[in-house]
């Protein structure tokens, strides 16, 4: 049994698709089923379904908003893994702790290695930095999965932002300096999936590992390959013009470079990461699909 916390997220939503497709044992938790940073509350979801490996998918994303919500961010990244990771324990259950990589500052020239030091930017990236930490702390048998860039079909995320743009507007202005790997949520939870069953059984396989999509972008290129995924479905095709982060000042700061050396998983795990762009456009053609046959049945 694999228990998955934040089922409600991108990955969570993912976690529970692939599960049913593959049939595997699986339960996900919404955040009013049980808070991660309620130890009654997780304890009490560990003892009823016994999970043999759990999932942390719950976490504050919101990474300018979590510079005026510490507290919130600081609950659900930071303190929260500590309580899951202790409960786990406790109960004999290996755990997949999912992070980002906003830990690292983006000043290094070519793709962090899970041994690079941390050194994150903003409140988001401190938090799950610390989150991180707690989890090597507190639970030996543990898995640090690393991300970035994630979309899917479900939540908010870049790919819907920019197609909503996309339908509506002439011109699209992206951030072109900084770089990283948009990752499917649907491909990182076919991958978590895939590993669950040595996880639970190998505790030899605990630390902290990168899984990306195959290559790197700029939110630029990122939005680029939306938009010429989308064109032939939605009938438009929208200038994506470069700017710099600078034209586009956030609360929060962001990694310039945002690229995760994913060698480590492919050498330990034998499975090898898909192009980016593949699945960027496979999510973006089912999106603008769906957008196409909403609007023809509004009257």
């Amino acid at each position: 049994m694999i228990l998955v916390f934040g089922g409600t997220g991108q990955l969570g939503r993912e976690l529970v698709r692939a599960a049913a497709a593959r049939k595997v044992a699986l339960q996900a938790l919404t955040h009013d089923e049980a808070d991660i940073a309620d130890a009654a509350a997780v304890a009490a979801a560990l003892a009823r379904w016994k999970p043999e490996l759990v999932v942390n998918a719950a976490a504050y994303t919101n990474v300018d908003g979590a510079e005026t919500h510490f507290a919130e961010t600081q609950r659900a990244n930071a303190l929260g893994p500590a309580v899951l990771a202790e409960a786990c324990a406790a109960a004999g259950a290996a755990m997949v702790h999912i992070s980002t990589d906003y830990v690292f500052d983006g000043s290094k020239h070519g793709a962090y290695v899970e041994s690079d030091p941390v050194s994150p930017l903003s409140v988001y990236g401190k938090t799950k930095a610390a989150g991180e930490e707690a989890v090597r702390r507190t639970h030996r048998h543990h898995v640090i999965l690393r991300t970035a860039w994630v979309y899917s079909e479900f939540g908010h995320n870049f790919v819907k932002t920019v197609l909503r743009l996309a339908e509506t507007r002439d011109e699209l202005r992206i951030v072109a300096d900084q770089v990283g790997s948009p990752t499917s949520a649907r491909e990182l939870a076919e991958a978590i999936l895939d590993i669950a069953p040595r996880l639970a059984a190998e505790p030899r396989l605990s630390g902290t590992y990168h899984f990306t999509a195959e290559g790197a972008t700029t939110w630029h290129g990122f939005a680029e390959c939306i938009v010429a995924a989308a064109a032939p479905i939605i009938g438009r095709q929208p200038r994506v013009t470069p700017i710099t982060t600078a034209d586009y000042p956030t609360p929060a700061k962001r990694p310039a470079n945002s690229q995760l050396d994913c060698s480590r998983f492919v050498r330990t795990f034998g499975l090898a990461p898909r192009p980016w762009r593949e699945a960027v456009q496979a999510t973006t053609r089912v999106l603008a699909t769906a957008s196409q046959r909403a609007e023809n049945h509004v009257a």
